[in-house]
């Protein structure tokens, strides 16, 4: 989800922070909205534009960060359904 909004800010990333240094941007596919001083301003806008459907907010001086989970890709920690994650119900 949202895969074409962050490939899209990500490609324009240097553009966006020119003409719009400091500010939050709405992206949806591959248009932006516009530009907010707060990201309050920025889910608002989106929110009436858009309604339900996803939209990207980012603010363009945003510096990526790369988040990493050893558990989980050591396999240590994942989900898996098919696994009891409860009691059996009964008191024993």
């Amino acid at each position: 989800m949202l895969d074409t909004e962050r490939q899209f800010f990500d490609e324009h990333r240097d553009e966006l922070l020119r003409q719009y240094p400091g500010k939050f941007v709405v992206i949806k596919e591959h248009r932006v909205l516009g530009s907010f001083d707060t990201i309050q301003e920025a889910l608002g806008a989106g929110a009436r534009e858009f309604g339900m459907s996803p939209f990207l907010v980012r603010r363009t001086d945003e510096v990526p960060r790369e988040i990493s989970i050893p558990a989980l890709t050591l396999g240590i920690l994942r989900a898996d359904p098919s696994y009891p994650t409860g009691g059996t119900g009964t008191n024993s």
